[in-house]
């Protein structure tokens, strides 16, 4: 089977989260959107990583999403 999305990967950086289970929450919101292949927080960094689709979910609908759960992110160049 051939992927005929075309993915990329977006680095957010996150505040406002202090917990492991705030961790749960934000990939949970963000996994939801469409187009979304992964997320992965990680906490220590505060960093959350996305494999998506441009076209489908765009960087300001994953920032919307973490929003959503709570919490303020940006795009990060690292």
């Amino acid at each position: 089977m051939t992927a005929t999305t075309n993915t990329t990967t977006t680095t957010l950086r996150a505040e406002g989260f202090s917990c492991p289970s705030c961790v749960a929450k934000i990939e949970k919101q963000v996994g939801r959107l469409a187009g979304v292949e992964s997320v992965k927080v990680h906490f220590a960094t505060a960093r959350v990583v996305v494999v998506h689709d441009p076209a489908v979910a765009s960087t300001d609908d994953l920032v919307a999403a973490v929003a959503k759960a709570g919490y303020t992110a940006r795009p990060s160049a690292f």
